[in-house]
């Protein structure tokens, strides 16, 4: 795991991509504190990129779901539809089979109305024998009684006729109705249903093309961190080096290099009050024992961690009011390396320089001593000052 991502510190989010644009291209190492300022940015700047690639998958992830909610929209919209179709497909046979029915029972209403209109014809211009010209033709009463039957019979039948071919064209002409009104209403659920699935296609098709668009903008930004990732990674080696650089020369900026006598540190002539109560609380610990939070409780203590130690030594000359953690010295102070006293820290150790020594709970392990001459990590640290120092 990578120190960005082992040691984040709780930054601002910067506004826009633009400025994080801005801010890659145009970061140029001058001085120390330079360095270190470009280096807290980047980090920034990468804490903005991570929270916007959150976003962007949240965004992703919730247009996916509705997406696939449109799909089974649509999936059931169809199979309704289906439906519909198929039962309109059978109520338009059934009306083109009582429509074919309708015209045999129009045909027959047409000749028997035929057949009605001639003999009405018939009886009015006298071809036709009525009642009374029965009677006066009969050849006796036998066939008088044939006749007469046979007069009722063709009025019954006529009458029968008449009467069947209105009621068969009443039932028609209502199952016509009917049929046409059942069509209809089909016809609208259909056109509605269809309406329907091409709302939820147009949804859909809208949600792909956001979800593409969102992908599309989540992999520019990932781009954009890669590339501001590896220029922190660059800015940290940088800094490294220099903090490695000005250990090895013994701290050359520094007007005199402390000296050690008899295993305590004395301060060089010429250096600040300040850095002398540093080195005297330091030689007042320097051999106690490693403790996991001494000094944090009080400064009086019977061993000191490593933030705890540096905590003491600076709060001697007013530096600091109260114990602090490692991970709080990544703020502490000015950036970049200072003239007399370098704190080095990450969110799980701190030391420092001090006019050339160094100050260091792994010291102690090593020698017996938290003071020691050169060594010390440099990679993956924040490097900081006291404001003056």
């Amino acid at each position: 795991m990578s120190f960005v991502a082992r040691h984040r510190l709780p930054l601002r989010l910067l506004g826009t991509a633009a400025a994080v644009a801005a801010l890659v291209g145009g970061m140029a190492a001058r001085s120390d504190g330079d360095l270190q300022s470009q280096i807290n940015a980047s980090r920034s700047a990468a804490s903005t990129l991570r929270a916007a690639i959150a976003a962007e998958t949240s965004k992703i992830n919730s247009t996916a779901h509705g997406v696939q909610d449109a799909s089974r929209r649509l999936s059931a919209l169809q199979d309704q539809l289906a439906k519909r179709q198929a039962e309109l497909a059978s109520v338009q046979s059934s009306l083109l089979a009582a429509r074919d029915h309708l015209v045999v029972l129009e045909n027959r209403l047409a000749g028997a109305t035929h057949a009605l209109a001639a003999n009405l014809v018939g009886r009015y211009e006298g071809t036709q024998p009525d009642l009374v010209s029965v009677v006066l033709d009969a050849r006796g009463f036998t066939d008088l009684l044939e006749k007469v039957s046979y007069l009722q019979t063709m009025a019954r039948a006529d009458a029968h006729v008449v009467g069947a071919t209105r009621i068969a064209r009443a039932a028609v002409a209502k199952q016509a109705t009917a049929l046409a009104g059942l069509e209809a209403r089909d016809r609208r659920l259909a056109d509605g249903v269809l309406a329907q699935r091409n709302q939820v296609a147009a949804l859909r098709a809208a949600l792909l093309s956001q979800q593409l668009a969102t992908m599309r903008a989540r992999s520019s930004k990932a781009a954009q961190l890669g590339g501001l990732e590896r220029r922190l990674t660059s800015l940290e080696r940088q800094a490294a080096a220099q903090a490695a650089r000005a250990a090895a020369s013994g701290n050359a900026a520094v007007g005199g290099i402390a000296v050690n006598t008899h295993g305590m540190v004395q301060p060089p002539s010429g250096a600040p009050a300040a850095v002398a109560q540093v080195i005297a609380a330091g030689n007042a610990i320097a051999t106690l024992p490693y403790i996991y939070g001494g000094g944090h409780a009080s400064f009086q203590a019977n061993g000191y961690d490593c933030s705890g130690s540096v905590s003491y030594a600076l709060a001697a000359a007013g530096l600091v009011s109260s114990p602090m953690v490692s991970g709080a010295f990544e703020t502490w102070g000015d950036p970049g390396p200072g003239r007399w006293i370098t704190v080095y820290a990450n969110a799980g150790h701190v030391w420092m320089d001090v006019a050339g020594w160094r100050f260091d709970t792994v010291a102690l392990a090593e020698g017996g001593t938290r003071w020691a001459r050169g060594g010390g990590e440099f990679s993956g640290f924040v490097v900081r000052h006291p404001p003056g120092l």
